[in-house]
């Protein structure tokens, strides 16, 4: 009788009191923290896949690369190069051509990225309201960033042609002197300046909206209340609010700026040198593939690239720093 009322009670028995399997309970100490092993070994085994294909296309080839710049790597003597210590830095230094690009480059971030914030948020500045035909207009602005650089290159080109170019059509049509454009050194930077911000705007205008999106509207209601009119809203509260979406955006935007090679590489392929004989057009991600690609110096080529990845996060680091973004 005492037996079945132990097993009633649950009291000794072994079914009243299951267990959790050993390697759910199994804990490991890292860096401080208690991690459960086999939750760690799920996650690991689900960024497996993309940690390999990390490793061997982005890892390896920094690495390969950071190596190379310190040797005379060329596209021939790949299996049998030599140290050099710094010669291709001390080499690229005193590369005007290498100077000529990093200006070209600069020029087109100081114009491009201020351009296409501006419009960015603008555009989301005026969709961010519940009225008819919002929808359309975000797929509008949008579908430009749908297309790939080198379509939207190739259909601006065409569009652009001196001889046979719509924009030159118009401008016959109208009497007025047909323009040299892609072909003009004074006019092929800006051209592809606004190329870029319109294939890219649209992005920037959905992350913004949002940001805006997350702004409470008793914000403005208050506002409105005290007598603060549409400007000082936006200045006041709107700026405030999106300082974080801005900062994201703004250095987003400004390490794709310095990146550029796609458009000036399609649309003005020999980089039009001007009268002075330095090339317009050729910024510096293009020569670094100049050098690399097109005359054999891998060395030199890797040396460029260190220099100018050193010199991005430089300029990333101080940006986050200056606008005091916190993580």
């Amino acid at each position: 009788m005492e037996e079945i009322r132990t097993a009633e009670n649950g009291v000794g028995s072994a079914e009243a009191q299951p267990r959790s399997p050993k390697s759910h309970n199994r804990h490991f100490r890292l860096f401080g923290k208690d991690y459960r092993l086999y939750d760690s070994l799920i996650g690991l085994g689900f960024i497996a896949p993309a940690l390999v294909l990390g490793i061997i296309f982005v890892i390896a080839p920094m690495v390969v690369s950071l190596s190379y710049a310190f040797t005379d790597a060329t596209m021939q003597t790949l299996d049998s190069v030599h140290w050099n210590n710094f010669y291709n830095f001390g080499k690229a230094f005193t590369d005007p051509k290498m100077w000529n690009a990093l200006g070209n480059t600069c020029l087109f971030v100081v114009v491009a990225v201020p351009l296409q914030l501006a419009i960015a948020l603008g555009l989301a500045l005026l969709l961010n309201k519940d009225v008819k035909g919002n929808t359309f207009f975000r797929w509008a602005y949008f579908c430009p960033v749908m297309l790939s650089l080198a379509v939207t290159s190739f259909l601006w080109m065409n569009l652009l042609n001196e001889q046979e170019g719509l924009f030159n059509g118009l401008l016959s049509a109208m009497g007025l002197p047909k323009q040299g454009f892609l072909n003009d050194p004074e006019q092929a930077m800006m051209l592809i300046v606004l190329v870029s911000v319109w294939q890219g705007a649209g992005y920037q205008m959905l992350i913004f909206l949002s940001g805006l999106k997350n702004i409470e509207p008793a914000l403005y209601e208050a506002a409105s209340l005290d007598g603060a009119n549409k400007f000082q809203q936006f200045l006041h509260i709107t700026l405030p609010a999106i300082l974080p979406t801005m900062s994201f955006v703004l250095v987003t935007m400004l390490i794709g700026a310095f990146r550029l090679i796609t458009q000036p590489m399609i649309m003005t392929p020999s980089g039009l040198p001007n009268a002075a004989g330095k090339e317009v057009t050729t910024t510096m991600s293009w020569y670094i593939y100049q050098q690399g690609l097109n005359y054999y110096d891998v060395g030199f080529s890797s040396a460029i690239a260190l220099i100018y990845t050193v010199f991005l996060a430089t300029i990333a680091l101080g940006l986050r720093k200056a606008m005091d973004v916190k993580d």
